[in-house]
């Protein structure tokens, strides 16, 4: 299966501004993909890592359900060393972002260039787990996000892919 038409299985749609897989799950499929800057159009595609793992994405969203998005915020403003790991990862995440634009600037002049991680325009201020998390699998390092996906008991299904069809008994 192609990579892309394995995303949009994982998605339940074509994906926007797709450039590669970034990461992949213990059975080869994607985990995270790696945006364009801008899609065909020359909107803003922000997110530069995206989470397509279905199994993932539900854990992380039980984690922000649960007052993690509120909860990693209040660990970050109160650690000087989450602070810096996600000054460093924002520039990373700026710097990745200008690169793959190679000097095109899109709808928006360039001002999303500039964004954090998840798009956030106040990078200190976090607005979507799943994005720092996606970060930490294309960009290994990043020790808040890395802290972030700690938190799933079971990040990948155990077993088998939960994107590949399930075989019909004979």
């Amino acid at each position: 299966m192609e990579d892309r038409d394995a995303v949009a299985r994982q998605i339940g749609r074509r994906p926007r501004a797709f450039r590669r897989v970034a990461a992949r799950c213990p059975y080869g499929l994607p985990a995270v993909t790696e945006q364009e800057p801008y899609d065909d159009d020359g909107k803003p595609f922000p997110t530069t890592y995206y989470l397509t793992c279905p199994h993932l994405v539900a854990a992380v969203s039980r984690l922000e359900a649960a007052g993690g998005v509120e909860r990693w915020s209040a660990s970050v403003a109160a650690s000087p060393e989450l602070q810096s790991d996600l000054d460093a990862a924002t520039l990373t995440q700026q710097q990745v972002r200008r690169r793959l634009a190679a000097g095109e600037t899109g709808a928006d002049h360039g001002a999303s260039l500039d964004f954090g991680i998840g798009g956030s325009r106040n990078p200190r201020r976090l607005k979507c787990l799943h994005a720092h998390v996606a970060f930490a699998l294309a960009q290994p390092g990043y020790r808040l996000g890395e802290a972030v996906l700690s938190e799933i008991d079971v990040p990948f299904p155990p077993t088998r892919c939960c994107s590949l069809p399930q075989e019909v008994p004979a």
